[in-house]
């Protein structure tokens, strides 16, 4: 929809200027007047040259789905309708991408589109489990009800990859301190050392010549280092997109020491406090383990799901086909099969999650706390060995000399 950009005075006198969004001139002239502004200039903005390039545009965030879920509810629950909110929440978005989505949703539910099925459109802002419960919400009439609880789902779901990644910066950070440094030595210090071995003319150690030989390989042939860097990832990605080459990784990722625990852990939390929330919400069991499994982020745990998809048409319990994964803890599946035959399932699964996210904390500070003395290891490893392969041949001068 075109924006225009206005100027004006109010109904005392004063001077005012903005924009607004309208199909054309004249709908703009009347909002104008409605809000009892006397119209000095209006005129189209121009249109952004990159609006039309999804690179250039800001990309929808989970805090930004976040406030507008919260928002919305807290609307609705007040009786607002929902076009009316809608056209409310645009127009206060700064993110021009997510301003332009919601634009775009409430003008499909203004012309008789569903809700859910306006979102649908827009799967990189709204992913298949918020339409669904949106969907529930519609169904069932409780639509401020199950935005309030998607907003709670999804603000502790942000919380959880929040820990993840905090876990994860501190190593990522000191492997790449590490490889600077590294390059620095090999590309500038060992050829100053090398020089000056030459000259002296003696046989080098075998560690400081490997050292050496490595120093020139990077220098002289940099660019097929770098080539095999591209080639490695582009193999391990390669590999990944293959049913066997996923299941395998995310499998021995699974199975992995310490990375594993964590692994595991966030599953279980992920996967207890999805499908509670969407049970709770009124979504059908077998549509919410569906969504569920495509969610899980993990090719074994998608597989276990839909196997417990399937054994529940099949008339079997949810607890079975869980155990025999053997990715589910003992305790999870006697906790879900409690909760099964107490006909309190999403409770349950909300508690688990609970716990869950409390072991998930724990498995992050003992990841943290292992992590620190294997790096310092690496690292004094790494850098002091070549530090001691370019003394060895000083060594060697000082005892010939000597």
């Amino acid at each position: 929809m075109p924006v225009y950009v206005w100027k004006g005075v109010n109904s005392y006198g004063e001077k005012r200027k903005g924009k607004l969004e309208a199909p054309n001139e004249a709908s703009a002239e009347a909002q104008l007047k409605k809000i009892r502004i006397t119209v000095n200039m209006l005129k189209e903005k121009p249109k952004d040259v990159f609006e039309n390039i999804s690179f250039f545009q800001p990309k929808v965030t989970g805090k930004d789905v976040v406030i507008f879920t919260r928002q919305l509810s807290t609307m609705i629950d007040a009786g607002l309708p929902l076009v009316q909110s809608l056209e409310i929440l645009a127009g206060q978005q700064d993110n021009a991408t997510f301003k332009k989505i919601l634009n775009e949703v409430r003008m499909d539910v203004e012309t008789g589109t569903t809700f859910a099925d306006a979102m649908k459109k827009h799967p990189k802002a709204f992913d298949t489990l918020y339409c669904n419960m949106v969907e529930a919400g519609e169904v069932g009439g409780i639509m401020d009800t199950i935005l309030r609880r998607l907003a709670n789902f999804m603000e502790k779901n942000m919380v959880l990859i929040k820990k993840v990644k905090g876990a994860m910066t501190y190593p990522v950070i000191c492997l790449a301190i590490s490889f600077v440094i590294t390059m620095v030595i090999l590309v500038f210090v060992v050829p100053v050392f090398s020089k000056m071995f030459a000259d002296f003319g003696s046989g080098l150690p075998a560690m400081t010549q490997y050292v050496v030989n490595i120093s020139n390989f990077t220098k002289n042939y940099w660019y097929v280092f770098i080539g095999g860097v591209f080639i490695l990832i582009t193999s391990i990605k390669k590999i990944y997109s293959t049913d066997w080459g996923s299941m395998a990784m995310d499998r021995f990722l699974l199975l992995a020491p310490i990375v594993g625990v964590l692994l595991r852990r966030i599953a279980v939390a992920k996967f207890t406090r999805t499908l509670g929330t969407m049970i709770q919400s009124g979504v059908p069991i077998l549509d919410a383990l569906n969504v569920v499994a495509k969610t899980a982020g993990n090719r074994v745990i998608e597989q276990a799901v839909f196997r417990v998809a399937d054994s529940i048409t099949e008339g079997r319990t949810i607890a079975e086909p869980l155990e025999e994964t053997g990715v589910f803890p003992s305790m999870v599946v006697q906790m879900i099969t409690v909760g099964e035959s107490t006909g309190a399932l999403d409770a349950m699964l909300e508690k688990i999650a609970d716990f869950y996210d409390e072991e998930v904390d724990q498995a992050v500070d003992n990841l943290t706390s292992a992590i620190e003395p294997l790096m310092m290891v690496f690292l004094g490893g790494l850098i002091g060995g070549l530090v001691i392969a370019m003394y060895l041949p000083i060594f060697k001068m000082a005892s010939i000399v000597g």
